[in-house]
């Protein structure tokens, strides 16, 4: 069987979905689901990784890095080298999320075998589909992945068709980054579209940016979800204090009628797996709280969503 090696939480939790989690046998520093993937080695590193860094160092710190060296993130090389990997899967999608796939590309070729990489690149949600049948065709598990993918697409059509017959469909402003402020991009705001809501902010299918205050203030968003790349529930109330400082802030709807939520971005909206249809929920939770309430929060220990305006 195939020896992998995933570069990416995606990946990582794609493997596990399709069976193969006892064949992979390294995973990058930010894998942490499912919990075997805490028990294998980690041939990445990024010197800020758990730096307790603020939003704006964070921010400046990786556009400082890739400036200087094209990448933030370090490979175990020799480590690499040992594990012998069949397959190594990765990304060309966002230099930020993972090891860029040049990177990884040109090591392969120095590695025995060569290993054959599979490169991750989703914007949309039938992309992230795509790359699901991507990896499991990689290690000849395309009929998992088919039976995972029908139960997913199920989900998926099921948010759509309920969402479909509701009338009111809100503002929603999907937050990527605080400090400075980015709009959601990529799946962000197809996942909005699909659960009933309307982001004008959100780049749908293209890569999310930076945006002046006064675009969020203009576009007064009924409902705001903090799904800040890589951040918890935790790490988004720090940055909810930040965004509280912010001039008008009390002015923006979502605020005057508390419609202001943090959700788990790094386990759910930021990855591009398995539980980006989670994500989908949780949206129709926060959108529509009445016509889906199995998917409402449920409570301030909600592992997945809490509200905080």
């Amino acid at each position: 069987m195939h020896r992998i090696v995933s570069l990416l939480p995606a990946a990582t939790e794609i493997s596990a979905a399709l069976g193969l989690m006892d064949h992979v046998v390294a995973v990058s520093h930010e894998c942490d689901f499912p919990k075997e993937a805490n028990e294998r080695p980690r041939v990445t590193h990024c010197p800020i990784h758990n730096a307790g860094l603020t939003s704006r160092l964070v921010d400046e710190w990786v556009r400082r890095a890739l400036c200087d060296n094209g990448t933030i993130y370090v490979i175990d090389e020799l480590l690499l080298r040992e594990l012998r990997p069949d397959v190594i899967v990765t990304q060309r999608l966002c230099d930020i999320c993972a090891v860029g796939y040049g990177t990884v590309a040109k090591l392969a070729q120095t590695l025995p075998g060569p290993p054959r990489i599979v490169n991750l690149e989703p914007t949309s949600l039938a992309e992230i589909f795509d790359d699901i049948r991507r990896v499991a065709d990689a290690c000849n598990a395309r009929e998992r992945a088919e039976k995972l993918i029908v139960n997913l697409f199920e989900r998926v059509e099921n948010v759509r068709e309920r969402a479909a017959t509701i009338p009111d469909r809100p503002r929603c402003f999907l937050m990527e980054w605080v400090d400075p402020p980015f709009c959601s991009g990529h799946w962000g705001p197809e996942l909005v579209e699909i659960a009933g809501g309307r982001d004008s902010l959100g780049r749908k299918y293209q890569s999310s940016s930076q945006i002046e205050w006064e675009q969020v203030l203009d576009a007064s968003p009924e409902i705001i979800v903090l799904a800040l790349c890589g951040y918890d529930i935790e790490r988004a109330r720090r940055d909810y204090e930040l965004l509280r400082r912010f001039p008008g802030f009390g002015s923006i709807p979502a605020v005057r009628s508390g419609q202001l939520y943090a959700v788990n971005a790094s386990a759910y909206f930021a990855r591009p797996g398995p539980r980006i249809v989670d994500s989908l929920e949780i949206l129709a939770g926060i959108l529509h709280p009445t016509e889906f309430p199995e998917f409402v929060s449920r409570g301030p220990a909600d592992p997945r969503v809490v509200r905080i305006g």
